[in-house]
């Protein structure tokens, strides 16, 4: 029997074509609904409020001082989300909350969060602007610098420097690990803000005594933050400007979140200081979202890298082959990757 000549273009049978759906596009299209729901219940204090153990809706409403309307769909969409548990009636943390988003606890990253929300939150809503015409969408597009409003702000800069803690602490402790620190005696923490990876890697070797650099209104806070984890005998306070001044000698030097601010030539720039500080034998970590090498899996690295356009003027994240390179070309005899948690990785090179 003659069957009709079917184009080679149309389906077969339209019904029995592979099922695909919008799924996926609508969940990425309103993360944002998602993440804002996160981030407010940081800046309320949810996190907090429930430390002190699982609490009902009506107690929440009145503690954090919230119109009744929608606080059980805040509530519950939270719990949706994996970021509360609820039982008879009554939230609580979970063990990650619990952990994470207590402020009153020393592994509390909701700095980071916290700064999310107040500051990087409205300028995305720029990220089209900033593709069309290559400029920030923060406070540059009033004429003003983002490095100078935090660091003559003094609750801005406090709120900043609590910020760099909490995306460093995964880092910090992978790095306390992951590097030979039995080879060597001495750090140095360039652009150190408060002082959270020094602070991790003090407590985890004690034979390590270290050093954060940073600019000298940052030395109280890096002071105190020492102090506070009864470190500030091993831990001092070098203030400088990495543009303007030789970095401090040490076996070590780590330059975490630092490099990715700057354009390629600043980056080489301080990579070269960092190698003409260093003893023969010494090391330098850089640390940072780092972008795999065929820049398809990262996908923080390449929004950080994105949120770098949004900040800076000419900033921009990296694969790993990028910085060895880097390092290679200012006379470093090794570099290699080193993944740590996350998106974080760092690559090590060898003097």
């Amino acid at each position: 029997m003659n069957r009709p000549i079917q184009s080679p273009t149309q389906p077969r049978d339209l019904n029995a074509t592979v099922s695909v759906t919008p799924d996926a596009i609508m969940q990425l299209g309103l993360a944002f609904w998602g993440s804002k729901t996160l981030l407010s219940a940081v800046e309320l204090g949810l996190f907090t409020v429930l430390g002190d153990g699982p609490q009902s809706a009506d107690a929440l409403t009145a503690r954090l001082k919230l119109h009744p309307r929608s606080v059980r769909d805040f509530l519950d969409a939270l719990v949706s989300l994996g970021q509360l548990e609820r039982s008879n009636g009554l939230y609580a943390n979970t063990p990650a909350g619990a952990l994470f988003l207590d402020r009153r606890k020393p592994t509390y990253v909701g700095g980071i969060l916290e700064m999310a929300n107040a500051r990087l939150y409205p300028f995305w809503g720029a990220l089209t602007e900033a593709l069309r015409t290559g400029e920030p969408q923060n406070e540059a597009k009033q004429g003003r610098d983002l490095f100078d409003e935090i660091y003559r702000d003094p609750a801005l800069l406090s709120e900043f420097l609590k910020a760099m803690t909490g995306l460093s602490l995964g880092a910090a402790h992978a790095i306390a690990e992951k590097f030979p620190w039995a080879d060597y005696e001495s750090f140095a923490d360039i652009g150190t803000a408060q002082g959270g990876l020094a602070v991790e890697l003090a407590r985890a070797h004690p034979h390590l005594t270290g050093i954060g650099f940073d600019l000298p209104v940052v030395r109280p806070h890096f002071e105190a933050y020492a102090a506070q984890h009864g470190l500030g005998a091993r831990l001092s306070f070098h203030a400088g400007d990495f543009f303007a001044q030789a970095m401090p000698s040490a076996d070590v030097l780590i330059m975490g979140h630092i490099l990715h601010d700057w354009g390629l030539e600043k980056k080489q720039a301080l990579i070269r200081k960092a190698y003409e500080a260093l003893p023969s034998g010494g090391a330098l970590i850089v640390y940072d979202a780092i972008i795999d090498d065929d820049r398809r899996r990262n996908a923080f690295g390449l929004l950080m890298s994105l949120n770098m356009l949004i900040e800076t003027r000419e900033g921009f994240d990296f694969t790993g082959a990028d910085c060895a390179g880097w390092l290679k070309e200012a006379g470093f005899s090794e570099a290699r990757l080193e993944p740590l948690v996350g998106p974080d990785s760092m690559v090590i090179g060898i003097k």
